[in-house]
Order: structure tokens, then C-alpha cells, then sequence
């Protein structure tokens, strides 16, 4: 029965064992060759179906086990049953032919399988056994020479084990081995020699342990091995010669998830039958297209960031080919993110532009509250400005992004344009917290003295532009501690959803986020909640002023427009930073989501939220039209001269003194009256 696994394999990907294509035609970075031609074609057109280069050969030999082999790994491990997989053979050879198995195994045939019987140590069964499946049980360590008697074994299980310690000589005497799974144990080192008599294994997968450090020679060897899957172990580094010198047949090499913090410009050098080659998840701080060059047979390679595909041209299938907001030929993927950068930054810059010039013929009493609003719309003017900018650098980058990618997340121009994203949001941010709880004491507290005046108001202001340069440039004074942080990705915005590049850039930007946001956004819900409650209080204090439950709702609605927007804005950036602290692993596809159309939010409806629909903007423009009818009706009958009656707009949130002669004395029965008279002045010229 093991030959059937190898029959199955052999029939799916046997295609795959054709001679590797030769790399003849010279081709620019992210592009290759069709065949023995000059024609040039981007990688993403490889094996998409259609065929790009007229002579298919684009479309042949597309397959690859790279992923494939740990799939088929964890189905031995997790779901594999003899009786189930092939019962036609079952039933051939249902008779038990391995003399002294133990009772609780699984015998048919040659083949035995001991799975979850809570064994701590290999059993001793005949040596004619040709497949043996160890897995699920409590076994610890592996000792010298407890395989040896099995000459003939060829498949051999042992994944989901407690294995520790392997002895040097535990694989002693297997000369038959073919597969050997030693995937989810906790084993830490394998000692040089270790698999010296496995001259005929070709799957070795150690996935999912804790190997910290291998050399050359613990492969030593396995001259005939194929397929070596490595991933999800905790290797720092790798041996200073190439990895696999001792391996000339290797053709499948899976490294990913090993923290590996360098890999060496000659370590594949040896590998020049390696036809699939996975390093997901490892940071190349120096890649470079030496690693890849003498691998001419590899066709299939996969990375950490679409980015490095780049180093690799000459590889059929390069994976990635987007990290969810950019592409191979684009920085930004998704033709809706295209559209909609400009419509964003459209209605962005021209909404707050458009309040900045308008705000000066509002006759407001309160100066500083709309100094205030002006600075807001200035902040959130410059969040139009950087969608503006990574609009432009789309187009220009335009089906050719990849060659263009990582040096342009590594330019200046990407650092500060995303100093220029943060400090557009945390001064919004701050100044959102400030009018909020400028509000807040208005309505709360109307006759104590803590509205803060001209001198007070302007040092707030600067203190939060101060700040928010701080918070924005602090990420580039310091490259050890915080390294590349704002060229994360494509839009250069360092909202780090899955991992940052350094602890510091983590900490940093938990401490942004889920700190300084978090904070902002909890004293804005209690004051708006605050405000709403002590307008009702006093609402039913002093029942008899008929229309105040029409101002509370109308009131009402305007707060929960306020936090609601806010809301939207900031509560799934939060969830995102939390998903991150909890390691959960997040679609590249979401940061541009957030980047384009959810972190602007704000930026675009502060406008309109607290200028466009606000009472004294509504009555200029009301006064505007009825001026504009008047001077038609003068003009259409050019007798009559009409005088617009006089108005002030005035703008009473937060509210200073009244003019005395816009007030009349009025005579109130109690405090609470007088109080609730009071903000109801103020909330008609909020709402």
C-alpha cells in the first residue's frame, strides 16, 4: 500500500518533472520570457488560462506541489485512515502480515498504523513492515537505534508527538525510507548525521517544531531527497555555506515562518535543480537578485511582499502579486481604490478650502471658536492633499509598480508623505477633543467661568499642531528604533495591521492608535452623551417652554451625527489594533479600505458638520439668496429700489456675552429656568 501515496503524487504533478524552460530572452524586472523568443510578457499573464505568448508556453507545466506537501502532510497527520483512503486495496490485503503488533494498532498487510493509543515509546513489531504510523501519541524522545531492525520500512509517521530529543543514531538502519514526517513535535536540534543512512528518502518535513539553528551537515546524506519543508520553526539563521549542499536533487524547499533575519547572497548557490522555493513570512532586509540567479530551474517562488518578486525575474509564478492595496503593475490594485482616492480627496480639499474662505463672512461674536473651526479644516485639508498625492504617484507608476516599489516605500517622499497622513489625523483628532469639550463646559456648566479666552484658545491651538509634528516626526529621527515606518505599504500610511517591521513601530503605533485616539474618542462620546443628558434634565425641570422636546431632537440628531462619524472613522482602526496585538492575521486588502475610504471619513464631513449645517451658515446663505432675488426683482422692473433688511449672523456655540441691545429683560421664576433658557439660545444657533 505505500506505493499508492507515491502513485498519487506521481500522477498530479508528474507534469511538473519536465525539463525546466530555458531563460534565453533577457527581460526587465516582474517579466518573462516566452520560450526561446524575444517576447517579454509581465509574470501575473503566467498560467491565467490564456495564451499571452502564442506558443503556450505561458500555460504549460503550471503545477506545483509548494503547499501542496504540507496540505498532504497534515491529512497523514490529522485525517488518513487505511481503511478508508483505499478500500479496494484494504480488501486484497485485509490479512495482517506484521508478526507482534500491539493489540490496540491497525494491522493490514505490511502496513500499521498505531495512531492515539497513548503510546510513550516506538513499539517493537517484525521487521517486515513497509509503512508504520505513529502519530498522536505521547512519545518524548527517539533513542539510538530504534528503527534499525526495519530495513524495509519504507513511509515512516510520527507528527503530533511530544518528540524532544532525536539521537543521532535513531534513524540508523532505514535504507528504504521514502517519507519521514516529524511535522507538530517540539524537537529543538538535529545533530549533524543525523539522517547519514537515508540514501533513498525524498520527503523530509519538519513543520511545526522547534528547530533553532541547522548546519550543512545535519542533511548529510539525502541524495536523494526532493521535497524539505522547514516552515513554522524558530531558525534565527542559516548555515554559512548553502543550505542544501549535500542535497543535489532537491527540488522543493519550503522555509517560511522561520524568523530568519538575513539570508546570505550564496545560500541557494548549490540548488540548481530547486524548482519551488517558499519564504512567506521572512523579512529579506537585503535581498538582492544574486540570491536568485544561479537557480535557473526555479519556476515558482514565494514571498513575504509581492515587492521582492521583483529580485526573481526570470521565475514563472511569483507569489504574491498584491499585498491587498497594491500590485505588480500598480500601486493602487483595485480600480475602485483609483476612483475613489480622487473623489475622496475631491470632496476633502475643496469641502474644507471651500469653509476656510467662507468662514470670514460669518459675523460670529465668537472669534475663537471659529479660529478653531478654521484650524480643523486645515488639518483635514491636509489628508486631502495626501490622497491627492498617492492618486498622482498611482498614475505615474501606472503597469509598472514593481519596479518602482521598494525604493519608492523607501524614499523620502513616502516618509514624509506619511508624516503628513499622521499629522493630518492627530491634530484633527485633538482639535475634535478640543471644540468637544469647548462645548462640553458651554452646555454643562453655562455660569461657571471656564471657557477659556483669546490668549488661552491660541496656545491650545499651537500646542496641538506642536504635538501633532512630534507624533508625525518622530518616526524619522530614529531609524534603528522605529526602521522603515512609514514604507510599510504602497500609501506609506503605518497603521501596521499584521506585523511591524520593528517592536518599536508596533509599540509606537498601539500607543497612536489604541492611546491617543482611543482616549480622544471616549472623552468626545461622554460629552456629547453629557450634553444630551443635562439638556433633558433641564428640559423636564422646566416642562412649560412648549418646543424644547423639538430642540432636543433636533439636538439629539446632531449628536448622534457627531459621534456616529466618529464612530465610523476610528472604531474599525481600533478593532484592527487589537486583532493585531492578538496575532490574528488580517487581509492586505482592509488597509486600503481603511486608508482610502475610512480613515478620511472625518476629514471629509467636519465640514459639514460643523460649518455647512450649522445655523448661522444656513442663515447666510439664506440672506444671500433673498439679496439675490431682491436685485433681480430691482433689476427686472428698474423702478423700485429695494433695502435688504438688516442682519447679523451670528454664531452663539460656545456662547459669550449677548449684545445689550439684542436682549430684553426678562423676568425667570428660578435658576433652572434661567439656565435652560440659556442653552436653548445656544442650541438654536447649533442646530
Amino acid at each position: 500500500m505505500t506505493s499508492h501515496p507515491v502513485f498519487l503524487y506521481i500522477l498530479i504533478f508528474g507534469k511538473y518533472f519536465a525539463p525546466g524552460r530555458a531563460q534565453n530572452a533577457p527581460c526587465d524586472l516582474g517579466y518573462f520570457p516566452c520560450g526561446n523568443t524575444t517576447k517579454c510578457l509581465p509574470q501575473q499573464l503566467q498560467c491565467n488560462g490564456v495564451d499571452d505568448c502564442e506558443n503556450h508556453v505561458d500555460e504549460d507545466n503550471c503545477g506545483d506541489i509548494n503547499g501542496w506537501s504540507t496540505q498532504f502532510d497534515r491529512y497523514y497527520g490529522n485525517n488518513y485512515k487505511m481503511t478508508s483512503l483505499y478500500p479496494s486495496i484494504v480488501a486484497e490485503t485485509s490479512e495482517c502480515l506484521v508478526g507482534s503488533a500491539p493489540m490496540q494498532c491497525i494491522c493490514q498487510g505490511l502496513e500499521l498504523e498505531c495512531d492515539e493509543i497513548n503510546l510513550r515509546a516506538v513499539p517493537s513489531v517484525s521487521s517486515n513492515v513497509t509503512f508504520m504510523s505513529l502519530r498522536r501519541n505521547l512519545i518524548r524522545k527517539l533513542p539510538p537505534n530504534v528503527f534499525k531492525r526495519y530495513h524495509g520500512l519504507q513511509t515512516l509517521c510520527l507528527q503530533n508527538n511530544k518528540i524532544r530529543s532525536v539521537s543521532v543514531y535513531a534513524f540508523r538502519g532505514l535504507y528504504s525510507l521514502t517519507k519521514l514526517y516529524l511535522s507538530h513535535n517540539r524537537i529543538t536540534l538535529l545533530k549533524p548525521g543525523v539522517f547519514e543512512d537515508l540514501h533513498r528518502l525524498e520527503w523530509l518535513i519538519i513543520e511545526d517544531n522547534h528547530l533553532n539553528r541547522i548546519s550543512p551537515l545535519t542533511f548529510y546524506g539525502l541524495n536523494s531527497l526532493i521535497l524539505l519543508v522547514l516552515m513554522n520553526n524558530i531558525l534565527t539563521r542559516l548555515p554559512d555555506k548553502s543550505l542544501c549542499q549535500h542535497m543535489p536533487r532537491l527540488h522543493w524547499l519550503n522555509l517560511s515562518y522561520n524568523p530568519i533575519q538575513t539570508i546570505q547572497a550564496n545560500q541557494f548557490d548549490n540548488l540548481i535543480k530547486l524548482k519551488s522555493l517558499s519564504l512567506e513570512g521572512i523579512e529579506i532586509s537585503n535581498i538582492q537578485q544574486r540570491m536568485f540567479r544561479p537557480l535557473m530551474n526555479l519556476s515558482y517562488i514565494y514571498f513575504k511582499r509581492f515587492q521582492y518578486c521583483g529580485y526573481a525575474p526570470h521565475v514563472r509564478i511569483c507569489k504574491p502579486n498584491t499585498d491587498g492595496l497594491s500590485s505588480l503593475e500598480d500601486l493602487l490594485a483595485s480600480i475602485i481604490q483609483r476612483v475613489f482616492v480622487w473623489v475622496v480627496s475631491a470632496v476633502t480639499c475643496f469641502g474644507n478650502i471651500f469653509v476656510i474662505c467662507m468662514r470670514p463672512y460669518i459675523r460670529s461674536e465668537n472669534k475663537l471658536h471659529a479660529m478653531s473651526i478654521i484650524s480643523l479644516c486645515c488639518a483635514d485639508c491636509l489628508m486631502g492633499i495626501y490622497l491627492f498625492v498617492i492618486g498622482a504617484f498611482d498614475l505615474k507608476f501606472r503597469g509598472e509598480y514593481n519596479k518602482h516599489a521598494q525604493l519608492w516605500m523607501e524614499s523620502i517622499h513616502c516618509q514624509l508623505l506619511g508624516s503628513l497622513a499622521i499629522l493630518s489625523t492627530e491634530v484633527s483628532v485633538l482639535l475634535l477633543t478640543f471644540l468637544t469639550l469647548e462645548k462640553y463646559i458651554c452646555i454643562v456648566y453655562p455660569f461657571r467661568c471656564l471657557r477659556p479666552g483669546k490668549c488661552r484658545t491660541i496656545t491650545v491651538l499651537i500646542l496641538i499642531w506642536i504635538i501633532g509634528v512630534i507624533v508625525a516626526f518622530i518616526p524619522l529621527s530614529n531609524k534603528e528604533f522605529f526602521k522603515n515606518y512609514y514604507g510599510t505599504n504602497g500609501v506609506c500610511f503605518p497603521l501596521h495591521s499584521e506585523d511591524a517591521e520593528s517592536t518599536g513601530a508596533q509599540i509606537y503605533s498601539v500607543a497612536i492608535f489604541l492611546g491617543i485616539n482611543l482616549a480622544a474618542f471616549i472623552i468626545i462620546v461622554f460629552s456629547y452623551g453629557s450634553m444630551f443628558y443635562s439638556i433633558h434634565q433641564s428640559a423636564i425641570t422646566a416642562n412649560e417652554i412648549r418646543n424644547q422636546v423639538k430642540k432636543e431632537m433636533i439636538l439629539a440628531k446632531r449628536f448622534f451625527f457627531i459621534v456616529f462619524t466618529d464612530a465610523l472613522c476610528w472604531i474599525p482602526i481600533f478593532i484592527l489594533k487589537f486583532l493585531s496585538l492578538l496575532q490574528v492575521e488580517i487581509p492586505g486588502t482592509i488597509t486600503s479600505w481603511v486608508v482610502i475610504f475610512i480613515l478620511p471619513i472625518n476629514s471629509a464631513l467636519n465640514p459639514i458638520l460643523y460649518t455647512l449645517t450649522t445655523r448661522p451658515f444656513k442663515e447666510m446663505i439664506h440672506q444671500f439668496w433673498y439679496n439675490y432675488r431682491q436685485r433681480r426683482s430691482i433689476d427686472s422692473k428698474r423702478s423700485q429700489k429695494t433695502y435688504a433688511p438688516s442682519f447679523i449672523w451670528v454664531e452663539m456655540w460656545p456662547m459669550q456675552e449677548m449684545p445689550t441691545e439684542l436682549m430684553e429683560p426678562v423676568l425667570f421664576a428660578d435658576s433652572s429656568e434661567l439656565s435652560l433658557i440659556s442653552q436653548s439660545t445656544k442650541l438654536n444657533s447649533y442646530s
